[in-house]
């Protein structure tokens, strides 16, 4: 008996002194709910719409279980700004043009059937894969106004195509995608098109 005692008590304190062990909490993953795709007419944000669709179109589906967990994709266009007037060299014959009311409305008559002809094919691609897909035409500086819609939309990931722009023109008319990059308030994809598509 004395020695069931004692080995009951060895075992006893065999297991006080054992270490607690605790299970680590698995890390969670983040579920990309809102994706922006940045559209304009070039190829290579239809290339990076593709890719998207391709990709992450089981996150972004029409499914109930996807409209509950709030995927969707928004994709957005930006107008350059219309300008009223232009103004030629200072100078002995230097003038500024004023445009007319006319001029006004049918230069953004125009715009805004360029933006709804882009959204409009962009959307198709869409449907096709039955994505939850909203639109947004926005006017502006296009690096700009795609960094604050990210901020004030509260995207997960802003996906923009790469022109492929050489060197002298990214520094002289600056790259989009480079811009976002350094200042979208969200993880930023840049998908690189293909060589066969020929960038102007």
């Amino acid at each position: 008996m004395a020695e069931d005692q004692a080995t009951a008590a060895m075992e006893t304190s065999a297991v006080e002194k054992q270490p607690e062990t605790t299970v680590a909490e698995a890390p969670t993953v983040t579920i990309t709910k809102r994706m922006m795709v940045a559209i304009d007419e070039s190829d290579s944000s239809f290339y990076a719409l593709q890719w998207v669709i391709d990709h992450f179109s089981n996150l972004l589906m029409t499914t109930e279980a996807a409209e509950a967990e709030g995927g969707l994709l928004t994709l957005v266009h930006v107008q350059s700004p219309f300008h009223q007037f232009a103004a030629f060299p200072a100078g002995p014959g230097g003038a500024t043009v004023y445009a007319s009311s006319s001029m006004i409305e049918s230069v953004k008559k125009a715009q805004q059937e360029a933006s709804a002809a882009l959204l409009s094919r962009a959307l198709q691609m869409c449907r096709a894969k039955q994505i939850r897909t909203e639109t947004l035409v926005l006017e502006g500086d296009a690096k700009d106004m795609i960094c604050q819609a990210v901020e004030q939309m509260h995207v997960d990931l802003l996906v923009v195509g790469s022109r492929g722009l050489g060197k002298i023109k990214r520094a002289f008319i600056g790259s989009v995608s480079d811009y976002c990059a350094h200042h979208a308030n969200c993880p930023i994809l840049i998908v690189k098109p293909p060589k066969e598509i020929t960038i102007k």
